[in-house]
């Protein structure tokens, strides 16, 4: 039987930033046109993270009965290592998918953005259908393609738009700077998986590209982060603080140059993570002095 800490380690935490950036920079994208609602982001944030704890939990089910996650490195896996029931850990993801659902209708109802109900039920759907269902996209190799657009584009437009009410350049370009970093995450956990996901069969973009091709998406995302900073600057030249959150991803960057494999790619995703947030906060601290 898994212990407390076992499960809070199979939720993941070092992927939150993915669910928590979003929403910073969408209502640093609202407070731009002075529309922030700082209640209605508390709202927000609950959703999305739940949505990333209830789909690492749905990850970790679908995963590890399919035998994906006998022989991963990296933190621990529920199912795959026999450590819980798996009805358990799907329950589990259910529940929090179930308690996004709840706040979502909350936050729509507050803000109106009734076009934000179906939206949230394909983003449900599809946290499901990622290693779930009997053809999932993420053995596909469109992970990160779902990443973008559900932890970039939606999280963020859809904060925005609860707001704001409608759908600003700026946002768009926030989007797309935090969805390429999320996708980014998702990079280098399927650069250090590459080994695993060939032998079990599991086609992620990353067993798609090979090592070489892994190492140099994650420089490209970074790249169209850096980018999308730009984009903003010429209307709001304060979001270039975001730029300095690009020392963070200094380091990172240096440890996938070096050829690290396995755990020695861990870090790098936490890495990854902060840069994520500090890119976030930065750019909507920027945002909100303008």
């Amino acid at each position: 039987m898994a212990t407390i800490a076992q499960w809070i380690e199979g939720a993941r935490p070092r992927t939150l930033p993915a669910a928590i950036a979003p929403v910073v920079v969408g209502t640093g994208a609202a407070a731009a046109v002075d529309k922030a609602n700082l209640a209605l982001a508390l709202l927000a944030l609950v959703v999305s993270v739940c949505l990333q704890v209830g789909v690492n939990y749905a990850n970790d089910y679908s995963d590890g009965i399919r035998g994906t996650d006998a022989s991963r490195v990296g933190p621990v896996r529920l199912v795959g290592q026999h450590k819980a029931d798996p009805e358990n850990v799907k329950l589990m993801a259910f529940s929090f998918f179930g308690f996004a659902a709840l706040v979502g209708l909350a936050l729509v109802a507050l803000s109106a953005a009734w076009i934000m109900i179906p939206l949230g039920a394909l983003a449900i759907l599809a946290a499901w259908r990622y290693t779930g269902g009997d053809n999932p996209y993420g053995y596909r190799g469109l992970g990160e393609v779902y990443v973008f657009v559900f932890f970039g584009l939606m999280a963020t437009l859809g904060t925005l738009y609860t707001q704001a009410g409608k759908v600003t350049t700026v946002g768009v370009l926030g989007a797309v700077g935090v969805g390429a970093i999320a996708s980014a995450i998702l990079v280098a956990n399927n650069l250090r998986d590459i080994p695993t996901d060939r032998a079990t069969g599991k086609v992620t973009l990353a067993v798609r590209l090979g090592d070489r091709g892994t190492r140099l998406l994650y420089a490209a995302l970074l790249l169209v982060a850096l980018l999308a900073v730009v984009g903003i600057a010429f209307t709001h030249p304060w979001a270039l603080l975001a730029l300095l959150a690009f020392g963070v991803a200094w380091k990172p960057l240096q440890v996938l140059r070096s050829g690290a494999t396995g755990l020695a790619l861990v870090p790098v995703l936490a890495a990854t993570g902060l840069f994520e947030v500090a890119y976030a906060v930065l750019l909507a601290t920027g945002l909100w002095v303008a």
